[in-house]
């Protein structure tokens, strides 16, 4: 109750954001997974589908109810002519003079079925079961909404992180070429050097340009995913500097929790229900029969309260040599579904230890990453120092300063890598989704 009210307020929070689309708004990386699978389009369509196994369920259901069935009629007829065999009096004379003209006939039949072989219980369940599986699905294609969506968002993270490292670079490469300008005309540099300088600025303003339409096209993709108004402008991202550990997921956890697997599992136990639904074509279906019935025809006859009550038996002798080939069908089903559980088996086990491989390698190389801003700034305070004194020519000093810039690119991706490699972790565990639903 105390999520789904915190849910509540987050999404009152958002419409209320809405309103002023045009100002950025902060979005955690949780609540953007948490909107897309509750929220966006695709979601919804996976839950309508789960509502129409729902109804399904509830028709076979229907049919362990009676059948009723009420018919009337009533018609006015030409001249008959009528010829009664009951006698009628002494002699039966005027029975041809008899004269009617309308005619009336009302029945009401139950049916209710008291044997069908199992066939009735064995469709519920079956029903039941293709309720289960579509929920399964559409926690697949959940979890494959909160992967798009966290693509999206890294992506737009690194955009954006791309625009404000371009921006500082812009700014000293635009003090770089008016320091060269100035030296330039007092003859200290060739204008080569000039040119380079200038060249390296439009190089900087090049990736600039293209983070920002980047930032704006990711930014329209995330919230349209979202279902959030489309001039919605997302905040600049921050990723806290949070240590991420996977210590409850070994080998086999993936085995019971991942949804492809429930599913395959569930297709199996559906095979079997069928085969002995099948199987059930091979007995009767005995069911009790009741009716009312009333007739009459106007100055001949009128018969009411005509009730009956017995037992329907009905027997399609024709399954004997028809449902073998059937049953055999449906248990192949089984068996497919049986050897589709291996193969998905050893598919899960390689993506979780590539994803565990990944995950690993993504801390590792922010480390790394660390370490090398921290050289390629010492590494330009070194050669600028030597430019200064003429030691160094402008080369070394632009890609000295290039090296730095591409270094401090790298570890502002290095965290949100890491954040990626972990949902995915969570996703080929079969982790991810359940957490964020209402």
């Amino acid at each position: 109750m105390k999520n789904k009210a915190v849910w509540l307020g987050f999404c009152l929070f958002l419409n209320g954001i809405n309103l002023y689309a045009q100002d950025k708004f902060p979005l955690k990386i949780n609540d953007a997974i948490r909107l897309a699978v509750n929220q966006s389009k695709q979601a919804k369509a996976t839950e309508t589908k789960v509502l129409n196994k729902t109804y399904a369920v509830d028709v076979a259901k229907n049919k362990a109810l009676p059948d009723v069935k009420l018919t009337g009629q009533v018609a006015y007829l030409s001249t008959p002519t009528i010829d009664l065999k009951i006698p009628m009096g002494n002699s039966g004379e005027g029975a041809s003079n008899i004269e009617t003209n309308r005619m009336y006939l009302g029945m009401l039949n139950v049916n209710m079925p008291v044997y069908a072989g199992g066939k009735i219980n064995s469709g519920i369940q079956l029903s039941k079961m293709a309720l289960q599986n579509e929920k399964y699905s559409a926690m697949i294609q959940k979890d494959q909404i909160a992967n798009q969506t966290i693509a999206l968002y890294v992506a737009l993270y690194k955009a954006q992180q791309t625009v404000v490292l371009m921006d500082e670079n812009i700014k000293r490469a635009s003090q770089q070429v008016v320091d060269f300008k100035a030296m330039e005309q007092n003859g200290l540099i060739a204008r080569n050097d000039l040119l380079k300088a200038e060249l390296q600025l439009s190089n900087y303003q090049i990736h600039h340009q293209e983070a920002v339409k980047n930032c704006s096209v990711l930014n329209y993709q995330l919230v349209t995913l979202l279902e959030l108004d489309p001039a919605t402008k997302i905040a600049d991202i921050q990723f806290e500097d949070t240590v991420y550990e996977t210590s409850n997921l070994d080998e086999n956890y993936a085995s019971t929790h991942r949804n492809e697997i429930k599913m395959i599992e569930n297709q199996r136990l559906m095979g079997l229900e069928q085969v002995k639904i099948t199987k059930a074509d091979y007995f009767p279906t005995v069911a009790v029969t009741a009716g009312y019935n009333a007739l009459g025809l106007k100055d001949v006859v009128t018969v009411n309260n005509a009730m009956t009550i017995g037992l329907g038996l009905s027997y399609d002798l024709g399954s004997f040599y028809k449902n073998g080939k059937s049953v055999k069908q449906h248990k192949t089903d089984v068996k497919e579904a049986e050897e589709q559980l291996e193969i998905l088996n050893d598919r899960i086990k390689i993506e979780v230890y590539q994803a565990q491989q990944d995950f690993d390698l993504s801390k590792n190389q922010k480390t790394v990453f660390d370490q090398a801003l921290k050289q390629s700034e010492e590494n330009y305070r070194i050669v600028k120092n030597k430019y200064d004194n003429g030691v160094a020519d402008t080369d070394d000093l632009l890609e000295a300063d290039v090296q730095k810039a591409q270094a401090q690119i790298n570890v502002a991706v290095a965290q949100a890598t890491i954040i990626e490699k972990y949902y995915n972790l969570l996703l080929v565990n079969g982790d991810l989704t359940s957490q964020f639903l209402n």
